[in-house]
Order: C-alpha cells, then structure tokens, then sequence
C-alpha cells in the first residue's frame, strides 16, 4: 500500500509496477566538508558532518552526501 499526502491509501496497479532506472551520467561539483555545517537546500535546512560530500546538483542546488553514498554512486573525472 502507498499513502498519498493527503493521507489516503492509494494500490499499485499492474500498470504501475516498479521498475529499474538507472541515473543519467551527468558531471557535478562536489567537495569533502572538514567541519559540520547546515545546507539549505530543496528540502529545507539539512546538517553536512565532518567527512561528509558537499554537492552542488544539476540546477545549482546544494546538498549534502555521506561518503559511502558518494563512493558509490560517482568517480572523479579526470
């Protein structure tokens, strides 16, 4: 079962079954943070802690990442 935000159920029908997507290869801006610091980004005001991957997305916007996540989802361009 899925809830809508309004609160209500809501089935997933044959039609709308999962399926797999695989991220666009697109190149972004990122740095490793040495300090925590608070990011205001689309979702409101999120915390980066120390280690963490500050990155700057497609349209400007900021957020942070944990390393693991980082390491696995991009490589360095050279």
């Amino acid at each position: 079962m899925l809830y809508d935000v309004n609160g209500g159920m809501t089935t997933v029908t044959t039609e709308e079954q999962m399926a797999q997507y695989r991220k666009k290869p697109v190149v972004i801006e990122a740095y490793q943070t040495d300090k925590e610091v608070e990011i205001k980004t689309l979702e409101g005001t999120m915390r980066a802690d120390v280690g963490d991957w500050i990155i700057t997305g497609v349209k400007g916007e900021k957020y942070p990442c944990k390393p693991d996540i980082f390491e696995a989802t991009y490589e360095r361009v050279e």
